[in-house]
């Protein structure tokens, strides 16, 4: 059951993190605004589709500061009670430190709740509004995956092309193989590769076809070759962040498929996964770090605690982005990339809890 004072506590915390979330709401679209107000005009993108846009981008941008929030939130109304002698009060009326952090684990539990589920389901589909509008009125093309990609179309057959463009929907250096098991039955090259949408089959060009039946191997030649490959310029051509369109049942999916083709690099799509539950998890860790520096009063008042949290803040974002890129391009697991900044922060406040509980 809550009490009164549990009740107190946790209707200022909440009050405070949804006051910062509505200031912050309408900071972020005016600067946003103001940064894409000259592709607006020129563009001439009418103020329905802009005021639905915005409607999209801020799920997107609240969600991405949302740990941020929560940890100052905690740190401004906290030092407000510390410094009208509100926390002293209450430990000195015989309520351990423990009990004392209850309805910030109650605030932080509601809070990461919401958060869990917006990551999952909510924002996904709202980023797709946002990223196609950016599609459509901001960015200048689409664009392909890194040359030289190979993939897997189908359990014994593998394409290869050194690079593409998705304008002119053009491929080159390109090669099938077709295997079985460790023998080659097929393999067709071709110096350029067109596909032809109408009729869903791929135009070679200087073509060279190798067949192999293990007891006899042919090789002709072809100015053109037209043939039907289990692939499409889709399976090529990748959506500038895709990944963040895609509810979670929706990316499992899509990286099961991922893999059955053997494709590589695919780091970032688990990162984007798991960073979905890591945040919300970030939530309780920095309530217990924010209550604790913020518990006591110190000369200076608000403005020194809410200086060590935006400090701490600081160094959390920045560790997390660290580790992210150190997975993206070195060999560090996915999952640990977006968990070793909770862990870490984990023990910083299993450390302050027992320094300022005893």
């Amino acid at each position: 059951m809550l009490t009164r004072l549990d009740k107190y506590v946790l209707k200022n915390f909440l009050a405070t993190f949804f006051f910062l979330l509505l200031a912050f709401s309408a900071i972020a679209i005016v600067i946003d605004f103001t940064e894409k107000i000259n592709d607006f005009v020129k563009k001439k993108v009418p103020v329905g589709e802009i005021l639905l846009y915005f409607r999209d981008f801020l799920p997107y941008i609240l969600a991405l500061l949302f740990p941020v929030f929560i940890f100052v939130a905690v740190i401004f109304f906290t030092s407000r009670l510390a410094n009208r002698s509100e926390v002293i009060a209450m430990l000195c009326s015989g309520m351990s430190f423990k009990r004392f952090l209850r309805p910030y684990f109650i605030g932080a539990a509601i809070i990461s709740f919401i958060l869990l589920i917006a990551n999952h389901y909510i924002i996904p589909v709202a980023n797709k509004g946002r990223l196609r509008f950016e599609e459509k009125y901001l960015w200048d093309k689409a664009y392909s995956y890194s040359d030289n990609f190979h993939m897997r179309i189908s359990p014994t057959e593998y394409i290869y092309m050194q690079s593409y463009n998705p304008e002119s929907r053009l491929g080159y250096r390109f090669s099938y193989e077709k295997m079985e098991g460790t023998l080659m039955k097929q393999q067709i090259t071709a110096e350029r590769c067109e596909y032809d949408s109408i009729n869903k089959l791929w135009k070679l060009s200087e073509v060279v076809v190798h067949t192999n039946d293990s007891l006899r191997e042919s090789m002709k030649r072809y100015p053109t070759y037209s043939t039907v490959f289990n692939f499409a310029p889709g399976d090529i051509v990748e959506r500038r962040e895709g990944k963040q369109m895609m509810t979670t049942p929706v990316l499992n999916a899509f990286i099961k498929r991922e893999l059955e083709k053997g494709s590589e690099n695919l780091n970032e799509y688990f990162i984007e996964k798991h960073r979905r539950t890591a945040a919300p998890f970030s939530s309780f860790v920095l309530s217990i770090i924010g209550a604790c520096i913020a518990s006591r009063k110190v000369r200076g008042g608000s403005g020194i605690h809410l200086a060590v949290g935006l400090m701490i803040s600081a160094v959390y974002i920045f560790l997390m982005q660290f580790t992210t890129m150190f997975s993206m391009k070195g060999s560090l697991h996915p999952m640990l990339s977006v968990w070793i900044p909770n862990m870490l922060f984990t023990i910083l406040a299993g450390y302050i809890y027992k320094k300022y509980s005893s």
